[in-house]
């Protein structure tokens, strides 16, 4: 993340000040920022972890060195620094940090090198610990603009015996001219920082207190005659935060934490480049992922809630029911075998062309199509490739299940071969069962599969109460899916492209049937007009058309109704 994350105190003798900083550098170091990432030159490793390498920029400065580095630095003079101003010592070159993975480098110092970068620093910390407070001067706030960029900040107290009102003022700011990523980084943000703090506090609260056990300040000030406060503390009115902390390592610390900070934040927000509209698969995908971040959230909150409630009540908390075969896999977890089906024209090999048909077509239609097998693998690999058929919208999938499950609730149910299917359901033409047999030893091998010696011990038998003829056309998509699979001067991967935009092809005349009907509500008429320039008035065309109708996305569907809500849409149609 292209950000600076700098720790600020406002100073009762200078004003606000930057304390320590960190920023994040693309390109090689700058002449006198480093030492070198080789051996032999001070530099040392101190830890590792999560990819980057800790070490921290030692370097032997000659006096003239060091001259020219005080006079040409963008930061305050000595003169006008107390203890409490400064963070590393005279000398000190600061801290280094080598992601290995991305050959980023986090630098920390007192303040930024860069005259620019300076000046913006600066211009954040004034504001942050001045003007652009939050109600009661500690928490989070929002400001900046596109000129000095953009600044979260965190302003916090810290405990200190001999400061006015025993506490100084400190924050914790991050500076980013993306306005965008940096609000949407405020949670991330606000946790983080907000435990760093914490760390602080605790450790300043522990000295306090030693301090306050030892020679109580609030009653020796009030028995005092009154003088000058600055006299009256014999200057004492500067301390540093190590001291106020009782941390010798703390700015090692510091720099640790927001090193981690800036290449966590910048992992955890990703930029795709897309080229177009987005899909309905990618829209769908995006909506189950939001789902599923928002149930797990609402599941953590209550387990706390339940936690605390019974922890205040003496008891011991109890664990969320699970059931006992959840927790039996999970024991028993293996990492999963590689695929059975390598892919459609692997399991066309395997079953057979009748068979792989009839599969195709009930899989087409939105039908429940129901694999009975021992291998619990060898369902979920016939599910992950028969499910590249469908939008995802469209795809609802129970792996494998002790008893049947109603077709409402998944179009995909893996079964153990001693499970019970309803009679019904085998007369119905809305199913399809795939029975998996181990398979005689006379028994002939598919063509096609002589190097597959674990689809060898099975033999698959395909039934239905709705036999699809040979001669029956079917929806124009299975035929054009055949033609796919059935040329060999085609690829797998080229093979999966075609799906991809067949898929898309026919999705795009779902988008059209469905405005067309359910939010505009034309006549029957029109609609049998509308499916033939579609080239979709057959039958199974249509069932699939409705079928995969179901599979739109929530983003679709809400923007074209709040289209037809809108004043222009109900205008008259002239």
């Amino acid at each position: 993340m292209n950000a600076i994350v700098a720790l600020c105190h406002f100073c009762e003798l200078h004003g606000p000040r930057t304390l320590f900083c960190t920023e994040v550098l693309h390109a090689p170091l700058p002449q006198g920022a480093g030492s070198g990432d080789g051996p032999g030159r001070g530099e040392h490793a101190e830890e590792e972890e999560g990819g980057i390498q800790m070490s921290s920029r030692l370097r032997a400065h000659s006096p003239a060195e060091g001259a020219s580095a005080e006079s040409s630095s963008p930061g305050p003079k000595k003169s006008d620094m107390c203890e409490g101003c400064r963070s590393l010592a005279a000398g000190h070159p600061g801290y280094i940090s080598h992601d290995k993975e991305t050959s980023i480098k986090y630098v920390s110092h007192q303040h930024p090198n860069h005259p620019q970068l300076f000046s913006i620093v600066r211009q954040a910390c004034v504001r942050s610990l001045s003007c652009e407070v939050c109600p009661g001067r500690e928490g989070p706030i929002f400001f900046g603009d596109e000129q000095h960029g953009f600044v979260f900040s965190h302003t916090f107290f810290i405990k200190d015996s001999l400061a006015r009102g025993f506490q100084r003022w400190y924050s914790i700011i991050a500076i980013m001219m993306d306005r965008i990523y940096l609000i949407n980084s405020w949670p991330f943000l606000l946790g983080k920082i907000r435990g760093i703090i914490d760390e602080l506090q605790g450790k300043a609260l522990k000295v306090f207190e030693a301090e306050q056990f030892g020679c109580p300040q609030r009653a020796q000030r009030m028995n005092t005659a009154f003088t000058p406060f600055l006299h009256q503390r014999n200057g004492n009115a500067a301390r540093s935060l190590t001291s106020l902390t009782n941390d010798d390592s703390l700015w090692a610390c510091l720099h640790t934490s927001f090193a981690w900070l800036l290449k966590a934040c910048g992992s955890r927000l990703t930029e795709k480049l897309l080229e177009g509209a987005p899909t309905e698969d990618t829209l769908v995908q995006m909506e189950q992922l939001a789902d599923l971040e928002e149930e797990s959230e609402s599941w953590g909150s209550s387990e706390a809630g339940e936690e605390e409630k019974e922890g205040a009540e003496g008891r011991e908390p109890t664990k969320c029911p699970v059931d006992s075969s959840l927790l039996s896999d999970c024991g028993n977890w293996q990492p999963r075998k590689l695929s059975v089906f390598k892919s459609l024209r692997h399991m066309r090999q395997v079953l057979g062309a009748p068979s792989f048909r009839t599969l195709a077509w009930h899989v087409l239609m939105g039908n429940q199509v129901i694999w009975k097998s021992r291998d619990a693998d060898l369902v979920h690999s016939a599910f992950e490739v028969l499910r590249t058929m469908l939008p995802v919208g469209c795809v609802r999938v129970i792996p494998y299940s002790s008893q049947y499950e109603e077709a409402y609730r998944c179009n995909f149910l893996g079964l153990g071969p001693h499970v019970q299917i309803p009679p019904h359901v085998l007369a119905s033409e809305f199913a399809v069962v795939v029975e998996v047999h181990t398979a005689a030893r006379s028994s002939l091998q598919p063509a096609g599969c002589e190097d597959e010696p674990s689809l060898s011990k099975h033999e698959f038998v395909v039934t239905s109460g709705s036999a699809v003829a040979a001669d029956r056309a079917g929806p124009t998509i299975l035929s054009k899916v055949e033609a796919a699979l059935t040329n060999q001067n085609l690829s797998v991967d080229v093979v999966d492209q075609c799906l991809v935009c067949l898929k898309e092809e026919w999705m795009n005349k779902v988008k059209v049937l469905f405005k067309f009907t359910k939010v505009d509500s034309r006549p029957k008429e029109d609609t049998q007009k509308l499916l033939s320039i579609l080239g979709a008035s057959e039958e199974d065309n249509v069932k699939l058309l409705k079928f995969w109708m179901t599979g739109l996305s929530k983003t679709y569907k809400s923007h074209l109704l709040s289209t037809v809500r809108s004043p222009m849409a109900s205008e008259p149609r002239s």
